[in-house]
């Protein structure tokens, strides 16, 4: 073959392999592209779905579990001599807990925004440092009068966002606390002596709020409540156990006012809760038995959300009644509590209080454990006794 010849047949191979070469190399490149971009919308996706499943409520995991089965958790509301929940201490836990026999799974906390709107955090720290779980009711009044129209913390007010930033610091701050957290807004809203109750915020009027075919004061406090969650959920507060806790009767007892009406919903509440009382005062004629008030309610809230575990997060009765005994009405509690009557119930806490009601001391409240030494050994015998009473909350 001639040199011209054999150099013309190389020119072409030559040609030819670099061409397919480099078409190859832009094949290749575009495969890379679109595997980039597929990767790259892949990543998008599921950062939206984790971030859609992160926000969406009812889709976190609990960090607080319900009890074993045939277990109960054991609360308490350790209110000071003071009368001021904000001042209770842990010489008041400790004064309970050793006379129950049992420390406390819980502790209640009631942080009132007229005194303090920011996360209760010393007073957190120091009954999470005990071993307990503190439990927070936002109490967002300007006052603390019963009976009366709130002029500050309206539910309107709320539901305007006029304080979304402290909504947002507060969840910052319990985010940031990072362990487990029990909290709600509004207790017994079902009943006219707190503020966010529907009797001032519309009561069953239909037509100046939200849907026509609802009421309107308890709709504002649904929305409300829903208002709050929305904010420190989407504030990464997700150590927060949402509670809905209802007082044990309506009152008024209208149809508008059934608490029912209130509710926010399976996908915002965690846990119901009840209180539950007897008598409050010593000259109070009328002497209920606990099983009588709870059998209505416990019924109620099965309907309202048959998967939902149930508190009785306050219940008590006044020492010293002319109506019954202080201690026999707790051991038919206790007895009805710990022998599972109501399946759903997980647990309990007493209202371990005492308050003035007039100038007469004969007429004082007393529901404290220490005051009583025939209370204070059926709380040794059904809390602090009893192997199903637990006196933490398990992992």
């Amino acid at each position: 073959m001639s040199p011209s010849i054999r150099l013309s047949t190389e020119t072409v191979i030559c040609t030819y392999f670099n061409k397919m070469h480099n078409t190859n190399m832009r094949i290749f490149r575009s495969i890379l592209i679109v595997i980039a971009f597929l990767y790259c919308i892949g990543a998008i996706l599921i950062n939206f779905a984790n971030r859609s499943c992160a926000e969406k409520p009812g889709n976190r995991p609990l960090m607080i579990p319900v009890p074993p089965a045939g277990k109960l958790y054991h609360g308490v509301h350790p209110m000071p001599l003071s009368s001021r929940d904000e001042d209770i201490s842990t010489d008041d836990l400790t004064s309970y807990e050793k006379t129950a026999g049992k420390p406390a799974a819980w502790v209640d906390i009631s942080q009132h925004w007229a005194i303090n709107r920011k996360f209760p955090e010393p007073t957190a720290a120091w009954i999470r440092t005990g071993g307990s779980v503190p439990y927070i009711r936002l109490m967002l009044w300007s006052t603390k009068k019963e009976h009366e129209k709130e002029p500050l913390f309206t539910l309107d007010a709320i539901l305007k966002g006029t304080f979304d930033n402290d909504f947002l610091a507060w969840a910052a701050a319990a985010g940031e606390f990072g362990s487990p957290l029990i909290v709600e807004f509004g207790p017994e809203m079902n009943g006219w002596w707190y503020p966010w109750n529907g009797y001032w915020n519309g009561s069953g009027e239909t037509k100046s709020y939200g849907d026509p075919s609802l009421p309107d004061g308890p709709e504002r406090f649904r929305d409300a409540y829903r208002h709050i969650i929305d904010i420190m959920r989407k504030a990464s507060a997700h150590n927060i156990l949402w509670v809905f806790h209802v007082n044990y009767n309506d009152w008024p007892n209208k149809s508008w006012n059934r608490f029912e009406n209130y509710y926010p919903g399976d996908d915002y509440i965690d846990w119901f809760a009840v209180s539950i009382y007897g008598a409050q005062q010593p000259i109070q004629a009328q002497w209920p038995e606990f099983s009588e008030l709870m059998e209505p309610v416990y019924h109620r809230l099965e309907k309202l959300s048959n998967n939902k575990p149930i508190m009785v997060s306050e219940f008590g009765v006044s020492a010293n009644s002319t109506g019954g005994s202080q201690a026999i009405w707790a051991q038919h509690a206790l007895e009805g509590l710990t022998a599972g009557r109501w399946p759903h119930v997980i647990g309990f806490a007493w209202w371990n209080a005492a308050w003035q009601n007039d100038a007469n001391p004969q007429h004082d409240t007393s529901m404290r454990v220490q005051d009583n030494p025939a209370l204070a050994a059926v709380f040794k015998k059904y809390v602090g006794g009893m192997e199903k009473v637990l006196g933490r909350i398990t992992k």
